[in-house]
């Protein structure tokens, strides 16, 4: 790997330096990290120009490294470009396979991956194929393996398989199930939304001496409500917590995705305590769930308790801006202007800006009810270096004035509507 310019002068600049060594070293895993994944990117835009037929060929050519670029992000990017592509995908995995046998590899690991990302593509074939040519090299399997062969049957949605794999292993000497069995079957059915089967596996893999993961309860939870089985997913929670798990983001928006759907305001605030005072993780796409339900059953007084209880909590700029934009979109709908600007001003001031066009024409529809044209030009000025207006939000300022008679104002914004290229 070839480094960059930058990275051999800091080089240069830390020898004798133990902190300085230090710091090469991060230097130099970031360049290899950026490195790597320019190389899984410029394989896959080659693997996508090749003919299907020249998939092997190519990589075969290329001389690859495992450590040059990851299997699973060069089949998510090949899965992600067409439907066509999967043919290349499973070309691919196949490829891998065939290079491990004939590099006569022994490590059950790198099998078990192989295995793994055929789920990527939904192909227990291929996933078969690979077991019963590893085994044909006289490579037992090991619970590994079987795993990855159960989370395969999932993907693939043949459950019935992954029972007979289970019952093997129960039967067997050298792989018999372990906990991460009995979580493949765990979040397989929490996926399929069957409440009842993801509750026998987890009664199950306690029967059989295995204590739950902080992976069981996401599997259980996201189950529980996807399946709209609130009551048991609040019971699963605060096991959880007793337990000495701290919840991950994922479970956190599983239980918000619940209270949501239950439209239960008080419980949402009570949650949302919960997590500050628990100092844990909340994100961009929760506060935004936490708005939505705010908006539709709360009162913009509730909105504004919002904005001071994360403000308090110093949560990020873009963990707070969906809920400024909540605020002044109820503050223009009860057609509360001198709100509404307040709210505007507070917002640019901690240096964040409207996100969508929907918002703003709500704001400029509130000065044209109040024909507060002078007012509306001072907004447009204030938005002006954070916000570019759309082609909308231009037609409805142009709709606005024309209606009002202003053709001074007309002119100007359909200047500004040319210059903007709209």
């Amino acid at each position: 790997m070839a480094l960059n310019p930058g990275v051999k002068s800091a080089a240069k600049s830390c020898v004798g330096s133990e902190v300085g060594l230090v710091r090469w070293r991060r230097l130099f895993w970031k360049e290899k990290e950026i490195c790597d994944s320019n190389t899984s990117v410029s394989l896959t835009k080659r693997l996508l120009q090749e003919p299907t037929s020249s998939i092997k060929t190519t990589l075969d050519s290329l001389v690859l490294q495992p450590s040059q670029f990851t299997l699973e992000t060069l089949l998510s990017s090949l899965t992600s470009s067409s439907s066509a592509s999967l043919d290349k995908a499973h070309l691919v995995l196949e490829w891998s396979s065939e290079k491990l046998l004939k590099e006569n590899e022994r490590d059950h690991d790198k099998y078990s991956e192989l295995i793994y990302l055929c789920g990527k593509i939904r192909n227990l074939p291929l996933a078969m194929n690979i077991f019963t040519s590893m085994e044909a090299r006289g490579i037992k399997p090991n619970s590994s393996i079987f795993n990855s062969l159960i989370h395969v049957c999932f993907s693939s949605g043949n459950m019935a398989t992954a029972l007979s794999l289970f019952e093997i292993m129960q039967s067997s000497e050298g792989f018999k199930p372990n906990s991460d069995t009995y979580e493949a079957f765990i979040s397989g059915f929490s996926k399929l939304g069957n409440v009842n089967a993801m509750q026998a596996w987890y009664s199950a893999k306690k029967a059989a001496g295995f204590a739950a993961q902080l992976q069981t309860y996401e599997s259980l939870i996201s189950g529980c409500i996807k399946s709209r089985n609130f009551e048991t997913a609040d019971g699963l929670f605060r096991e959880m917590i007793l337990t000495g798990f701290v919840p991950n983001s994922i479970i956190l928006d599983s239980m918000l995705e619940g209270l949501c759907k239950r439209r239960n305001l008080v419980g949402a605030k009570k949650f949302l305590n919960l997590v500050v005072d628990g100092g844990w993780d909340i994100n961009e796409l929760m506060v935004e769930k936490l708005v939505g339900l705010y908006f539709e059953v709360g009162n913009v007084e509730d909105m504004e308790e919002l904005l001071a209880t994360l403000m308090e909590a110093n949560k990020a700029s873009e963990i707070l801006s969906p809920v400024h934009c909540g605020i002044i979109r109820m503050y223009t709908l009860l057609d509360r202007l001198d709100d509404v600007e307040y709210a505007v001003g507070r917002m640019l001031k901690q240096g964040l800006s409207f996100k969508c066009a929907d918002d703003i024409e709500k704001v400029i529809c509130s000065y044209f009810r109040r024909a507060a044209y002078d007012r509306l030009d001072l907004f447009l000025e204030r938005i002006k270096s954070s916000y570019e207006l759309t082609r909308s939000t231009y037609d409805l300022l142009v709709a606005g004035y024309r209606r009002a008679g202003l053709s001074d104002k007309l002119h100007l914004v359909i200047n500004d509507m040319k210059s903007a290229g709209c």
